[in-house]
């Protein structure tokens, strides 16, 4: 296992945690006040909420599915350590105490849910739709495999989630939000500003004279912290991914064959009918509507009749899987085109069908499917063939074999980085390229010892897996002078810079205040104002600083003011020449978005106080030896 706990720092699991937590988990709440206990729990106890206890398995499936689920969505993995430092173990297993104590409250009030009312959700749900509009089993079918979940596992959760709602809407449904907090909100992410600023460079700063020697020494003896090398460490890597196992792979025509006789079914094309409806309230009124279609009138002309318009009537073009109501499916596909069924009793009501079009099944041929089919069959060759190849690298590793001769025992490239520190950079200074994609080789190596024994990193959606070593550790270390000349000199000069530049904008906001206008100063110092209106704290301004927006909202309309530029060597001045605050309009969209989004947050802390009320009524305690389990941050 890796020996060491990468710590969290400032990379893209740390920009996009707390956006991915908003998402994932629907409330916060303040679960982490309760003491742990360490004793009292059976081996496979995880945590224990009243009565209920939580199985360490069960909390390991969902807390894999919600790592796997981030990991799809930013489309790299989450290492165990990334996980933990960014507090999703702690996040995630509060969801899931959350979610226990509400079912605990659920089972004390004894309240239930009809599975008809489930099943209406369900196919009600857009996401389930097909081309046709209408629930699509099939479509239904793949996202929840895709999702890992079986039909009765997504049944019984959707069972429990609408439980909990209705839990829930008891305690934070229909909140009002403050007329304060609305028109306060509104000013904060609306409001606007305009502008006058000119940017400051090097160039306002005037000339800067050569520092001496000792002008430089004396700068870097007391920066010597700025110039330091960072910690290197020399990798080996060996990585081993389908594309490269699959140029060895060959398949004959006997076993494309073979494999398109076996699979034919997905090469067919169902029958699919372009269908018309009609749905009366009772059979009376069917079957007068049959009698007028038997004596002629045309189906168009009946649902005129019936004030229908065709978008009314149109069921699309359609396979009779799809037709969810299959008294409706076996009537419209015993007809011929054309033709109008008699009245028929559905589960929606009774309805008279009519054929427009038929276009018949079709089966796409060997040689059409070949290609295909053979790219098929070498990614599913692949598969094996990658996971043979991760068990006899893994035996070797097992058996004490260095990389190198791993390597050269089966034939496979491998990769000696010299040098490299945690952002990927060689002591050059140039970025290390064409590192494997899918897996952060970088964290798991600067987390590993030297010449430890490391886990192969998976890489995301089963694209391989890559052994690493760590060849050589060389420490973070003071530079020298004379390494960090260069450097120096160019840091030193930033810095006098940025002196002089503040110096002059001070200057220049004395002026100002002395009683000279914003124009007056700005010319007399050659520099030539621009203007921006409409300044929001949410929005980028084109060519003004963005850090330097708050520093516009923190001043008073007429005043001037000035903050840090985009680089160290520029600094902005600016005026406040307006200030317009929008009324809040509850009925405008983003009056209506402002109010849904403060109505959701003041919910959520109701939500949140009543849960802290159950857990402290139920009791909750946590086996921590069985989350670190769980999670990697202890031996298994």
């Amino acid at each position: 296992m890796l020996r060491g706990i990468h710590k969290a720092s400032a990379n893209w699991l740390g920009r996009v945690v707390m956006g991915v937590i908003l998402g994932l988990i629907a409330i916060s709440f303040g679960i982490w006040g309760i003491g742990d206990i360490f004793r009292g729990f059976g081996q496979s106890t995880l945590a224990k909420v009243g009565n209920t206890e939580i199985r360490i398995e069960a909390f390991r499936q969902v807390y894999q599915e919600r790592l796997q689920q981030l990991s799809r969505q930013f489309r790299r993995p989450i290492l165990p350590a990334q996980a933990r430092a960014a507090g999703l173990d702690r996040q995630i297993l509060g969801q899931v105490i959350s979610e226990t104590l509400l079912d605990e409250r659920v089972r004390t009030l004894r309240l239930g849910i009809l599975d008809a009312e489930i099943a209406r959700r369900v196919t009600e749900d857009p996401n389930f739709r097909g081309l046709t509009g209408q629930f699509d089993r099939v479509r239904f079918e793949a996202i929840i495999r895709q999702l890992g979940y079986t039909e009765a596992r997504f049944m019984a959760e959707q069972r429990q989630t609408a439980l909990r709602r209705q839990l829930a809407g008891t305690v934070s449904g229909e909140v009002v939000v403050p007329q304060v907090l609305l028109e306060a909100f509104n000013r904060y992410q609306n409001e606007q500003r305009s502008i006058e600023f000119a940017l400051l460079t090097a160039a306002q700063a005037g000339d800067i004279p050569e520092p001496t020697p000792e002008v430089l020494t004396k700068y870097f003896e007391s920066r010597k912290v700025l110039f330091r090398a960072p910690e290197y460490r020399k990798l080996r890597l060996l990585a081993i991914t389908p594309a490269e196992v699959s140029a060895a792979i060959k398949v004959s025509d006997a076993d494309l064959k073979k494999a398109y006789e076996a699979g034919k079914a997905r090469y067919q094309t169902p029958e699919r009918r372009h269908l018309q409806q009609i749905v009366f309230p009772n059979i009376d009124e069917a079957r007068a509507a049959a009698e007028k279609l038997k004596a002629g009138t045309a189906f168009a002309a009946l649902a005129a009749e019936r004030q229908l318009k065709d978008v009314d009537i149109d069921l699309g073009t359609v396979a009779k899987a799809a037709i969810v109501d299959s008294a409706i499916a076996n009537a419209a596909f015993a007809l011929k085109a054309g033709e109008v069924s008699a009245p028929i009793e559905g589960r929606f009501g009774i309805a008279i069908v009519h054929v427009v079009k038929i276009e018949p099944a079709e089966t796409k041929t060997f040689e059409a499917a070949a290609e295909e089919l053979k790219r098929e069959l070498v990614a599913e060759r692949a598969k094996t063939e990658l996971q043979n190849m991760h068990d006899k690298v893994d035996d070797e590793r097992l058996g004490g074999a260095p990389l190198a001769d791993t390597a050269k025992k089966f034939n496979l490239k491998l990769r000696t980085i010299e040098a490299v520190d945690r952002s990927g950079q060689q002591p050059d200074g140039t970025k290390i390229a064409d590192l494997p994609q899918g897996v952060d080789v970088l964290a798991a190596g600067f987390a590993a010892d030297l010449n430890g024994d490391n886990d192969p990193l998976a890489i995301a959606n089963n694209g391989g897996y890559v052994w690493f070593e760590i060849a050589e550790i060389k420490p973070s270390r003071e530079r020298t002078f004379d390494e960090v000349k260069d450097q120096i000199r160019m840091r030193w000069r930033d810095d006098e810079i940025t002196v002089r530049l503040k110096l002059k904008t001070a200057e220049m906001l004395d002026k100002i205040k002395g009683g000279a206008s914003f124009a007056q100063v700005l010319a007399a110092n050659n520099l030539k104002p621009e203007w921006r209106p409409g300044v929001k704290r949410s929005v980028a301004s084109p060519g003004f600083p963005p850090q330097a927006v708050n520093d516009v909202f923190k001043t008073a309309k007429g005043a001037s003011a000035s903050a840090d530029g985009t680089t160290p060597t520029e600094r902005v001045i600016f005026h406040v020449t307006e200030i317009t605050v929008p009324p809040f309009d509850a009925n405008s969209v983003e009056g209506k978005r402002i109010v849904e989004a403060l109505q959701r947050a003041l919910g959520d802390d109701l939500l949140g106080q009543y849960v802290a009320r159950l857990e402290k009524d139920v009791g909750v305690t946590i086996n921590q030896n069985a989350l670190n389990q769980v999670t990697g941050a202890s031996a298994n």
